[in-house]
């Protein structure tokens, strides 16, 4: 939850909010298409990896236009890193690129790796299926089918047609658990309490007879067996906040279908955060009573309903931390 109340979920690969950028010339090699699980149309496509690979995109050359009817993928390299599995979230480098045109409509090389939920109920199925096809350190390249993305992309990007090819070449490069993972802990009298739903969703009833805590209160629900969280750090959190006096949600990242990312412990975000996320494991998930004080003082939130007296409780899930 940031210090002004303005809460930016994740730039999503999969909603297309990246920043676009140009691709760099410089000396590179050729990528050879291993083992396909694609269609022959992208065995015509040749990858290019430029020598600055990681901050310079790959060059996807293939002849104009490229076209399909039903989406589909294959496997350039698997890589050697651990499986992806659904559920799981993704650190993702990608390069797109429409195929009516040749150009580069987005992609992550340059700027940030996207994060992704790998569940095709949360995304586009097609993307999310070449990502399951790979391990970490792999390359997918996968041609999206109009009918595969108009309802959800269509207008993100100035220039692309309802009826263009969408091209992905798609590099994960890292995977974490989309929960919290650890030890429950058992909780502790005169607090909210939290139930969790199947996809780990937290619910928060607030004790009517308890009146909130005028200090924080920092209660680790779940003990994740993670590396600490340190100041400075960009955490990657799921997280849920209640008003105390009214039990009311103001706002959650679940709601959203995708965690969230803040650099911590350096002001960026509400005081109770950095106090209680810093020096916590990744995997922890934590109940956090935070007074107007830690929260957001005697100006409130107007716009997430929060007045100058609120006192506030979040139910954070620490996913990672970088």
């Amino acid at each position: 939850m940031r210090r002004s109340g303005v809460t930016i979920a994740l730039t999503v690969l999969l909603v297309l909010a990246s920043a676009s950028a140009a691709v760099a010339q410089t000396t590179t090699t050729t990528a050879a298409a291993s083992s396909s699980t694609g269609a022959s149309v992208l065995d015509k496509v040749k990858i290019t990896i430029p020598s600055g690979a990681g901050t310079t995109a790959p060059v996807l050359k293939f002849a104009k236009p490229l076209n399909v009817k039903q989406s589909t993928h294959k496997v350039i390299s698997e890589g050697t890193g651990d499986q992806l599995t659904q559920g799981q979230l993704a650190t993702v480098n990608f390069v797109e690129v429409d195929t009516r045109t040749g150009k580069v409509v987005r992609t992550s090389y340059g700027a940030t790796p996207q994060t992704v939920q790998l569940d095709p109920a949360s995304g586009v199925p097609p993307l999310i299926e070449g990502l399951l096809a790979t391990k970490v350190g792999g390359q997918v390249l996968v041609a999206l089918a109009p009918k595969d993305y108009a309802k959800k992309l269509q207008g993100a990007v100035k220039g692309v047609k309802a009826t263009d090819t969408l091209l992905f070449l798609m590099s994960p490069t890292k995977v974490t658990a989309a929960r919290a993972t650890g030890t429950a802990v058992p909780p502790v009298d005169g607090l909210p309490t939290v139930t969790l739903d199947a996809a780990g969703k937290p619910t928060v009833a607030v004790p009517s007879a308890v009146p909130a805590s005028t200090s924080l209160v920092v209660q680790p629900l779940i003990k994740g067996d993670g590396p600490v969280v340190q100041a400075g750090q960009s955490v990657l959190v799921h997280y849920t906040g209640v008003v105390y006096a009214t039990g009311k949600q103001f706002d959650s990242s679940w709601d959203r279908g995708q965690p969230a990312s803040f650099v911590i412990g350096q002001g960026k975000v509400i005081p109770g955060w950095d106090k209680g996320i810093v020096g916590q494991t990744v995997g922890s998930q934590l109940l956090l009573v935070i007074p107007p004080a830690d929260g957001y003082g005697a100006n409130g939130n107007s716009q997430a309903g929060i007045s100058g007296t609120d006192t506030l409780v979040f139910v954070v899930d620490i996913l990672d931390a970088t």
